[in-house]
């Protein structure tokens, strides 16, 4: 049998993207957000918005949160045309069971119906959840400010229809006590069975009680030493993972091919869901980080950094690509900063972007900006640590494959 200890950490990190979807959910209801009915976010994100960690520059979103358990919903997506749009369908463990749109459903939209495990509904546009708690989160591509207007006609057609639900819990944070966390995740775990594949490591963290309805009054001061011992273990290893792999390759870490549908890599499923929570799988869009420095690899905005394409080295993607800067937060999470320009994030479609003479491209990277010649190219940081991360969209196979690998961000 596992020692408490190890059962403590492997229990804390297989229920942490439980809780992170629950607090999210949480958060939505104190804004007014419904459960079953899309919530449309009509801006852009900005230094402002630190709901969901890692947000885009790029897309307008639009979120719903939907309990199964009374029933199916009916989702409607509307015809985009050549615009990128993606509907993720995540299940209560952060995993993307299905995706809808550009890549996959086509560009004229449709009527999807959406079912729980245990509902009896076929058809060729039927869709089962694996558990019965569902996030839906939509990306909509916004061309620039121009194209705003076009984009939220694009954003109002998603819509959903089903029976009226009460939004569940409340429930612990991340953060809270190790008692309140598990009672929690004992809890979301019963309205959410984890699928058989789980078994293994259900198992493992059997000592920790969660399948029988978790009683804290159980253990023991040595047992409740042991515990919290593995809470601190598996909160300090969570917080040095993210979206990539554990290594970098020419200053970029890629992301595990088990990005976004986890299976068994629980470890990488926890890491993701403090600091890329919704994370889309490589088919759909690629994140790539850069390589920085200490424990945490971050850059320092202190000093200015290029990013160079050369001309017969384009980024090969089939929709667009973008680079986005973070200011790092003491708990692993990522969120836009304040700058002059208003600029989060740059790529394909930033106006103004001028190439060199001989069809390269550099980004300047820094809190100085960098001189009037390169600001169009500039991506503005703060007097401090940050991170880079690169989005591509619908990658083509020589980025996914590996064939394609990123230029490093240099020190200029």
């Amino acid at each position: 049998m596992t020692d408490l200890r190890t059962a403590a950490r492997l229990a804390y990190l297989f229920a942490l993207p439980l809780v992170e979807v629950a607090s999210t959910r949480q958060r939505g209801q104190t804004l007014g957000h419904m459960m079953g009915v899309f919530s449309h976010v009509r801006r852009l994100a900005n230094h402002r918005h630190r709901a969901v960690t890692t947000p885009n520059n790029d897309t307008l979103y639009s979120t719903a949160q939907i309990d199964l358990s009374a029933g199916p919903v009916s989702i409607t997506l509307p015809p985009a045309g050549e615009r990128y749009l993606s509907l993720a369908l995540m299940d209560a463990y952060t995993n993307n069971f299905a995706i809808l749109g550009t890549r996959t459903t086509g560009p004229d939209g449709g009527m999807f119906r959406l079912v729980g495990p245990g509902e009896a509904v076929e058809g060729w546009n039927v869709i089962r959840a694996p558990t019965n708690h569902v996030w839906a989160l939509a990306r909509i591509l916004v061309d620039g400010p121009h194209d705003l207007e076009a984009a939220r006609e694009v954003q109002a057609g998603i819509s959903m229809q089903g029976p009226a639900t009460e939004t569940p819990g409340p429930y612990a944070l991340r953060s809270a006590d190790w008692r309140a966390y598990f009672d929690s995740a004992a809890a979301l775990m019963a309205a959410n069975p984890p699928p058989v594949t789980d078994l293994a490591i259900l198992r493992a963290i059997a000592p920790m009680g969660l399948a029988e309805g978790f009683d804290p009054r159980r253990f023991s001061d040595a047992d409740i030493a042991e515990i919290e011992a593995g809470v601190t273990e598996a909160r300090s290893a969570v917080r040095k993972g993210g979206l990539g792999g554990a290594s970098y390759v020419g200053g970029w870490s890629y992301p595990s091919s088990r990005l976004g549908d986890f299976d068994q890599d629980y470890a990488y499923r926890a890491a993701v869901a403090l600091s890329g929570l919704a994370a889309l799988p490589p088919a759909e869009a690629m994140y790539m980080r850069a390589e920085g420095h200490g424990a945490r690899d971050l850059l320092d905005g202190t000093k200015a950094w290029r990013l160079h394409f050369p001309a017969d080295r384009p980024l090969p993607v089939n929709s667009f690509w973008s680079l986005s800067l973070y200011e790092a937060t003491d708990d692993g999470q990522y969120f836009f900063t304040d700058n002059p320009l208003e600029r989060y994030a740059i790529g394909d479609r930033t106006p103004g972007l001028k190439t060199n003479a001989d069809g390269s491209l550099d980004i300047w990277i820094g809190h100085a900006d960098p001189g009037p010649e390169r600001t169009s190219n500039w991506l503005p940081a703060p007097a401090g640590p940050f991170a880079v991360f690169l989005r591509a969209y619908l990658p083509k196979p020589e980025l996914l494959d590996g064939h394609y690998r990123l230029p490093p961000i240099t020190e200029a």
